[in-house]
């Protein structure tokens, strides 16, 4: 049996380092908000011949576009994201640039969202990511309720497990934002409401291994055994351990596969995604669990 448990400090500091680290390009560079969240225009255009999206970019900045943001969306495709357009007028003018300068393409998308819409889906996103975290807290503290036994040493209370599955998921959540700081400070990859879609998916992801594991705990403390909460807690890890990582690769695998064929379009989302649900697994395992441990010894 792997003595999982028994290592809790060393997995403690790990993720300690990396939530500091998060924390840290967090605070420091912030994250790159999209449209959605910041209002704006984009366009995505496919060209018979894909310019070079430096120099266009360069070219519709120095022509009053203002901030502009073009990116290569595959073979032929370019997303162009600007500030809001005034009228009709300024698109016309920018698509006219282009065709002139660049060549003929086909216009595939246009989207605009102003400041205000994008302040109110701001908001909306947080609220999301709060009830999601609330209704976890409460829906635990309750299917967890009759997790105790009648020896002081191997109680450990629902709201104790909600409590280490929320610390948990914090964790999962703050290392995939540290990440997104980072990709958006060196390749400018921005948060759209995409983004928030894949938070909320690894919460659902990381909560439903940190459940498994807890259900297993809490049928281990049932029966009532001479051993010692540390090694109630280090077997129940180690019996669904298998099933953890078997269930994760698979869906790294789905996921790994989208990232090499599923387009520029969600390639991001995709990444979230796969950052996640590597993190919640082993959170699930390492960080939870051991909490449980912590607090039990603390008592």
């Amino acid at each position: 049996m792997l003595q999982i448990i028994k290592f809790y400090k060393f997995f403690f500091v790990l993720s300690g380092l990396l939530v500091a680290a998060s924390l840290v390009m967090l605070f420091a560079w912030g994250l790159n908000l999209g449209i959605d969240f910041r209002g704006g225009s984009l366009l995505e255009l496919r060209f018979d011949q894909l310019p070079d999206t430096v120099q266009v970019t360069q070219n519709l900045t120095d022509s009053g576009f203002g901030e502009v943001s073009v990116q290569p969306a595959g073979e032929d495709h370019v997303i162009i994201k600007t500030q809001s357009f005034n009228s009709e007028d300024d698109r016309s003018k920018l698509l006219e640039l282009l065709k002139n300068d660049y060549g003929n393409f086909e216009e595939l998308r246009f989207d605009s969202i102003g400041p205000i819409i994008g302040a109110e889906l701001r908001a909306k996103a947080y609220w999301q990511i709060v009830l999601v975290i609330l209704g976890i807290l409460l829906y635990i503290a309750y299917a967890f309720r009759r997790v105790s036994t009648g020896r002081s040493d191997k109680k450990i209370t629902s709201w104790k497990m909600s409590l280490a599955a929320i610390v948990a998921l914090i964790h999962d959540l703050l290392i995939v934002l540290g990440l997104f700081a980072f990709l958006g400070k060196f390749f400018h990859v921005e948060i759209d409401s995409l983004f928030i879609t894949a938070l909320l998916t690894v919460l659902g992801f990381s909560v439903h291994d940190t459940i498994v594991v807890f259900d297993r705990v809490r049928e281990n403390l049932q029966r009532g055994s001479g051993e010692t909460f540390e090694e109630i807690l280090n077997y129940s890890v180690n019996q669904t351990l298998t099933r953890s990582i078997n269930t994760s690769v698979t869906v790294l695998l789905v996921l790994l596969a989208l990232a090499f064929f599923g387009g520029g379009s969600i390639f991001y989302f995709v990444i979230a995604l796969l950052a996640g649900v590597t993190v919640g697994t082993y959170s699930s395992i390492y960080i939870a669990s051991a909490l449980l441990l912590i607090w039990n010894k603390a008592k």
